[in-house]
């Protein structure tokens, strides 16, 4: 498996941006630094071309608590079947089509827990678009349908003990109890990234962070 890192993944999407609109994944565990992989990648490439990259963020396509708490789903935020994939596929093919002037897209805000519908725009005319989440490369179904989507993918690998302090320092950021991080460190965060490191399929480079 070939490797890349920031600096040589925004060269590539440079000089594939001169045929025609790149869209890239970069998947990775929860705690792996994917988004802001995303972000100074976009950063690097908006700095040799205003509006050159945009950042579409996977988890604006959880699903919402309203759905969730009855389902079951809550203790399980984060895992596959907690996220909207229809919808995400539907907007990249949208963002593939580039016949809107632009595509309104959900971010999430973590510190409500809550999706923002269309708080993104995705202009037209922004030829590199930079999509991360972690189930991105997930070789089962529905998630396999996305790596058509992609022209470029890329899978973040982070050891799991580093995944674990950085978790943990999240949690604690939102004043999470010890029991409740021990619940989404064990329960939930760690089992997913495993899941993410065995079952994703068909990246074209990893990038050590």
């Amino acid at each position: 498996m070939d490797y890349i890192d920031v600096a040589g993944l925004a060269d590539l999407l440079a000089a594939k941006a001169g045929q025609g609109r790149v869209v890239a994944a970069i998947a990775g565990p929860p705690g792996s630094g994917k988004s802001t992989v995303a972000e100074r990648i976009a950063d690097a490439l908006n700095a040799r071309a205003a509006g050159m990259a945009a950042v579409l963020p996977m988890d604006g396509y959880h699903y919402d608590d309203l759905h969730l708490v009855p389902a079951g789903l809550r203790p399980r935020k984060g895992a596959p079947d907690t996220f909207d994939v229809g919808g995400l596929y539907h907007t990249l093919g949208r963002i593939r089509a580039r016949d809107e002037d632009f595509v309104a897209v959900p971010v999430f805000d973590r510190d409500i827990e809550i999706a923002r519908a269309g708080a993104r725009m995705i202009a037209a005319d922004i030829p590199v678009i930079v999509v991360e989440g972690n189930y991105l490369l997930l070789g089962q179904d529905p998630w396999s349908r996305l790596r058509p989507m992609f022209d470029v993918a890329v899978l973040v690998e982070v050891p799991e003990a580093v995944l674990r302090e950085r978790l943990r320092a999240r949690w604690l950021h939102y004043k999470l109890t010890p029991e409740e991080i021990d619940w989404k460190l064990d329960g939930n965060d760690l089992p997913n990234g495993r899941m993410v490191m065995a079952q994703s399929t068909g990246e074209d480079f990893r990038l050590k962070n």
